[in-house]
């Protein structure tokens, strides 16, 4: 009996289709952006309070009603989450939606201030504290005496300084360096971190009773992989965004070309995102957005949560390996040691395709 070689397109036959009720699509297979995004505030699925937070997903909608009932309390929050969720944006919303929304919302970067300045840019200095000090600074407590501060990427905050920290989390007290002069402050902390500040606490990277001061509310803000329903009124969003900002008519993107952006992991979350689209409009020369290849691999350091990510991706390369073969002695069913029919469910079921890699549209 002669073999078969079996290819992708002979298992996408096998494969059902799924219909997604996307707002604007149409028989032309084509979706209009513009209906896109106007559909959700018509329909009252976006929540008018959230400025800036775009999506309508049960997984936002669940942090959205942790930020309604963290807001009014005035208690310490921890935002937990991958980098490029949108973790500013909760926390900028947890502000607005307290008492302190017409006080100062003050953020920090503590990733991105050298180790030997962060002391300073936290609680201030007075002239002549240190080489350069050629002036009084106030910090960044000070600066949110009343409202709301922010600091990002709390767990990279050397242990030296978390002893301080501390201290003004329970206290609402300070001195400005090179001063014994006690400053007292209102000060509600928002903190956030894309680390596991559990597992450093247990490896005594981070002090736990600062862990334990922190981590009163935590929030955990979903990747974006995880909200998928979310992807076309993100591309709506920044499509109009980047079109008005580079003057351009952009109103619609082809239905496979949204498939291919709600098939992809997006390791680089929203930022990611927003970044594709904005080169997209930079490409685009006529009304209908145009998608650039997305990357083929996931990003460096970024792994699969589940057991079931691993697997998909797994059976992704060996696809792509075998010049998406199934079967056969150099296919991919044999690559991975498995039955061509075990291959060919896993497939099936995953809906997996070959612009899952190469993001062809």
């Amino acid at each position: 009996m002669a073999s078969v070689a079996y290819t992708l397109e002979n298992v996408f036959s096998l494969v059902p289709k799924v219909d997604r009720e996307i707002p604007g699509s149409n028989r032309s297979g084509y979706i209009d952006l513009r209906e896109q995004h106007e559909a959700p505030r018509r329909n009252g699925k976006t929540p008018n309070e959230f400025e800036g937070i775009v999506g309508s997903s049960q997984a936002l909608r669940a942090v959205l009603d942790q930020v309604r009932t963290v807001a009014p309390t005035g208690s310490t929050v921890l935002i937990e989450g991958e980098t490029g969720t949108g973790k500013e944006l909760i926390a900028r919303s947890i502000h607005m939606q307290s008492e302190r929304r017409s006080r100062p919302f003050v953020k920090l970067n503590c990733a991105a201030i050298p180790l030997d300045l962060l002391e300073s840019e936290l609680f201030g200095h007075e002239r002549g504290a240190f080489t350069g000090a050629v002036t009084q600074r106030i910090g960044r407590f000070e600066a949110a005496n009343g409202g709301t501060l922010f600091l990002d990427e709390i767990g990279d905050i050397p242990l030296a300084l978390q002893a301080k920290l501390l201290r003004v989390l329970q206290e609402q007290e300070f001195e400005r360096l090179g001063s014994t002069h006690t400053h007292h402050v209102d000060v509600r902390v928002v903190a956030a971190t894309n680390q596991d500040l559990a597992g450093m606490v247990a490896e005594k990277q981070f002090r736990v009773d600062l862990y334990y001061r922190l981590n009163v509310f935590p929030i955990a803000v979903p990747p974006l992989r995880q909200r998928f329903d979310d992807v076309p009124m993100l591309v709506a969003h920044f499509v109009q965004k980047f079109s008005e900002r580079m003057s351009k008519q952009i109103s619609k993107i082809s239905q496979d070309a949204m498939d291919t952006l709600m098939r992809y992991p997006w390791p680089g979350n929203i930022r990611e995102l927003q970044n594709i689209i904005e080169r997209a409009v930079i490409q685009t020369k006529g009304d209908v957005l145009q998608i650039p290849v997305l990357p083929t691999r996931v990003m460096n350091g970024v792994k699969p949560l589940t057991l079931r990510d691993a697997e998909r991706d797994h059976i992704l390369k060996a696809l792509e390996e075998s010049n998406w073969v199934v079967g056969g002695k150099s296919g991919a069913a044999a690559r991975l040691g498995v039955a061509r029919t075990t291959l060919i469910d896993k497939i099936r079921k995953r809906g997996l395709t070959r612009d899952m890699l190469t993001g062809a549209a």
